[in-house]
């Protein structure tokens, strides 16, 4: 089945590496060492890869939130898992897989400020600027999208199908039928 790939492994690599030299020139001089938040799951194959080429001291934690259902976001976000590190007065750094409406961007931001950090900074491997429904200003991109695809791979899901793909590719009608039979099988 042939798939249309948004971003490949290679590409994945590359966008990682340049971000994180960005993160590395960003915060090499930080009186306090940062804290990379991967915003689960969909962040996580991205985190991972991106702290390989942070070449400072980093630690590392994990925010989880739910606000899709399928391929539709349902505009209400909750906080399933809160962050478990101390990040009062330290820069902070939230990856996410995929900024599109703001909505969770924007409950994200809120959140980790009453945690009173020093700074906060977005990078996201994808950023729609043309889905915002709400400002969500992204530090670092790997790559801005044009298109509103339904993209699933490197940790973007369908009903948490495809996560373990390692590239990422726009589902098309035949993809989410495809998954729906996996899921219908799974319910037997």
């Amino acid at each position: 089945m042939e798939r249309n790939i948004v971003l490949s492994e290679n590409e994945i690599k590359e966008i990682c590496e340049r971000i994180g030299k960005e993160i590395t020139l960003k915060f090499k001089n930080a009186q306090k060492v940062p804290v990379i938040v991967g915003v689960m799951k969909g962040a996580l194959n991205f985190m991972m890869d991106l702290i390989k080429y942070i070449d400072i001291p980093v630690f590392i934690d994990y925010i989880q939130v739910s606000s899709y259902s399928g391929t539709k976001t349902s505009g209400t976000v909750r906080l399933v898992k809160d962050l478990s590190f101390n990040c009062e007065n330290r820069a902070v750094v939230i990856v996410e897989d995929i900024i599109d409406t703001g909505y969770s961007m924007s409950f994200l931001l809120k959140h980790i400020r009453s945690h009173n950090p020093g700074e906060v900074y977005v990078c996201a491997l994808f950023d729609k600027k043309n889905a915002r429904k709400v400002p969500a200003n992204v530090d670092f991109v790997g790559k801005e999208l044009e298109k509103n695809d339904f993209l699933v791979g490197y940790g973007l899901d369908y009903n948490e199908l495809e996560r373990n793909v390692p590239y990422v590719y726009s589902a098309t009608k035949e993809d989410v039928e495809r998954l729906n039979a996996y899921l219908d099988n799974e319910a037997k």
